[in-house]
């Protein structure tokens, strides 16, 4: 390879596509590069963003594509581009070490490293040229290619520092795994970090923290605390009718950045509007709030029209800008909207979604709702202002679209089909299976191989190993269908992928899990995940699995290691609790567990009916298992030797060792099954 010259060309990141014509010098990651590096001794500039950011775009713009900056950073560096989607574990390596460095992460991520990939300094933006308070990226480029050449005993230094700290992260503070006790009083705690007048953590940025809002709303139903469930529905309130949803087109940005969720960062994931359709499905089943069942049909509408790639799965997102501004996509003009519908519609479209001549973004309109209430009008309106959305919504496809990031991750895509699964049973829409099956096939076919799985396709080309993220979600994913088929062959799936990341990924001197595999090479330090961010960590989604895997199979091994992996990061919980609720759901769900047994023919009415009254319920610590003629239990479950009566369908339920007495009404399952999400003890 000649790295006298862009390299990006040969890629399928459609981010590292968007920089093939930068007179830069870019190279994508690779050991052959950090080996050029080396050669020439050369200090490496990391650049890593994503397709749909649009601070990368700005720098992208104001550096990437001058000429003197290019010229600068060729003569001085060797300048590696990567796709923090493509390798989110070096993503989150170096965004580690720059937080160790007393920086705020981001992106775009601008890292110094050694010619072996070591960090030792970065940042992120930088303008060209220095303002906003920040040096700029000229200043920046001969500074640090001095302190290389002139200082090397600095960059040891710092190099030595970083690393260790690194490795210091992955050190277990280990600790006992948290009682139900326990886990009440983190939730409980974690109140104190919520807006109670806007919704969402405190402050601004707000993002949507699903899985805190999950792990907050089991608390709520466990414990019955009011404040609690008030907490997460003005949350939920504030995101689905504020300026982060997309009221024409469906789907909510990644993040706001007031503390009204009025102004977007108006690029849409598809894991942000996954993790919420889920977390909207539990919500409803609990207030059956008419907002939240529109909102995740407008989602998943969205998901199906604009995201779908060939073959099925989902693509990854769409970008904050087009035409190089921010929003212009997304944003409206009071004298728009009064040339596309007539006076009449005008006026109560302008009083429901905060339209005025002065706008309420930068002189133009970001539609929402929040001023004219926190739930839906009655039905008259709501359809009225539905036919002037769709509009609106024709009149805004013929705009110059956001760019598509079309590439297919298996992780992002395991979450949207779990959400698809859970939507498509709470609201009886069997279409929406049918899509979370194509897109489970599309990865088991196009991403698996044997039993392994990689982590990127698009243009053909599947690539980059699987790491924890991509084998946990998928085991998620598949245990979610076997919930809901009762096929044996999505749990055998589950469990071969656990046996992969028990053969691949475990810690075995501290235990948990590492985000890499064993074999990855181009990593200084493995990263071993267990805080929440924007997406569940590993570790945390691993614990879950286990704890249902247990509860289905009844094999005390996976018992074994979900408590392990709480045990390794216990001595964390008591101090980052807030941060790591995807640990705590899992500990609770291994100490809490709902098995329900359904024994009855597969396809028949009265599977699919107590299969309603079991979907239909906020039970977030159920393992169901549908058994036909043909199938039995394993011997360690409870229910083992269970059979019909009768000859009729017959659920159990089982709590610990102790199951019900055989269930074969349908209103006397859900009645029971109710009383035990209350908390109560069935009669």
């Amino acid at each position: 390879m000649d790295f006298g010259r862009n390299n990006l060309g040969q890629e399928t990141s459609p981010y590292l596509l968007q920089h093939q014509t930068n007179p830069v010098h870019w190279q994508p990651w690779s050991e052959q590069v950090l080996a050029a590096a080396q050669a020439a001794n050369k200090p490496v500039l990391l650049s890593v963003g994503y397709a749909a950011c649009h601070w990368c775009h700005v720098m992208a713009h104001e550096s990437f594509e001058d000429p003197e900056i290019a010229a600068l950073m060729n003569d001085l560096f060797i300048n590696i581009k990567l796709d923090r989607e493509e390798r989110p574990d070096l993503d989150a390596l170096y965004q580690n070490a720059l937080a160790l460095l007393g920086q705020q992460g981001g992106w775009p991520l601008t890292m110094f490293l050694t010619p072996k990939g070591e960090p030792f300094w970065g940042g992120t933006y930088f303008p060209k040229h220095a303002k906003y308070g920040r040096p700029g990226f000229d200043d920046v480029l001969n500074s640090i290619a001095n302190i290389y050449n002139s200082e090397p005993e600095n960059v040891a230094h710092n190099v030595k520092q970083i690393n260790t700290a690194l490795m210091r992260m992955n050190t277990a503070r280990s600790g006992d795994v948290p009682l139900l006790e326990t886990i009440d009083e983190f939730g409980k705690s974690c109140l104190q970090l919520m807006d109670l007048e806007n919704g969402g953590t405190k402050g601004a940025p707000k993002f949507p923290q699903p899985t805190l809002l999950a792990f907050l709303w089991r608390t709520a139903a466990r414990t019955r605390d009011e404040n609690l469930q008030n907490a997460v529905t003005l949350t939920l309130d504030r995101m689905s009718q504020g300026g982060i949803y997309d009221h024409l087109g469906g789907g909510y940005a990644r993040y706001s950045v007031d503390d009204q969720w009025l102004v977007p960062h108006f690029e849409k994931m598809l894991y942000d509007n996954a993790l919420l359709i889920e977390m909207l499905c539990d919500a409803w089943r609990v207030t059956a709030n008419p907002l939240y069942a529109q909102r995740i049909e407008e989602t998943i509408d969205w998901i199906l029209r604009e995201m779908r790639v060939s073959g099925g799965a989902f693509g990854a997102s769409l970008d904050a800008d087009s035409e190089g501004e921010e929003g212009k996509f997304y944003v409206w003009d009071a004298s728009e909207i009064s040339g596309l519908l007539n006076t009449a519609d005008v006026s109560l479209f302008n009083r429901y979604y905060d339209v005025t001549e002065a706008g309420n973004w930068e002189g133009h309109t970001i539609l929402n709702r929040t001023s004219s209430g926190l739930s839906l009008a009655d039905h008259d309106t709501e359809a009225a202002l539905s036919n002037m959305c769709q509009t609106l919504l024709a009149s805004r496809d013929k705009r110059i679209r956001p760019g598509w990031d079309d590439k297919v991750l298996t992780d992002w895509n395991a979450m949207a089909i779990a959400a698809l699964c859970e939507a498509a049973m709470t609201f009886r829409r069997s279409e929406w299976l049918d899509y979370a099956k194509l897109a489970y096939n599309f990865i088991r076919k196009t991403l698996g191989n044997n039993e392994t799985l990689l982590h990127s396709y698009r243009a053909g080309r599947a690539q980059h190993a699987g790491m924890l993220e991509d084998y946990a979600h998928m085991i998620r994913a598949a245990l979610r269908l076997f919930e809901i088929s009762g096929s044996a062959s999505y749990l055998r799936d589950a469990i071969s992928w656990a046996e992969q990341v028990e053969n691949q990924f475990v810690d075995h001197k501290q235990g948990g899990y590492f985000q890499s595999a064993a074999n990855s090479n181009d990593l200084v330090v493995r990263s071993k995940p267990a805080t929440d961010g924007a997406v569940p960590s590993g570790n945390g989604i691993m614990v879950q699995n286990l704890a249902r895997l247990y509860a289905l199979t009844g094999d005390q091994r996976y018992q074994t290691r979900a408590e392990t992996t709480l045990a390794c990061f216990g001595g964390r919980l008591r101090d980052q609790f807030p941060s790591m609720p995807g640990l705590l759901l899992g500990a609770e769900m291994l100490q809490n567990t709902v098995q329900i047994v359904i024994l009855a023919s597969i396809g028949s009415a009265e599977l699919y009916a107590m299969r309603r009254a079991v979907f239909a319920t906020y039970l977030p610590n159920r393992a169901l298992t549908i058994l036909g003629d043909e199938h039995d239990l394993p011997q360690n479950h409870p229910a083992f030797g269970k059979t019909r009566i009768n000859g009729k369908a017959t659920a159990y339920i089982c709590r610990g060792p102790v199951c019900s007495a055989p269930i074969t009404d349908i209103n006397a399952l859900a009645k029971y099954l109710d009383e035990i999400a209350k908390g109560e003890d069935p009669a």
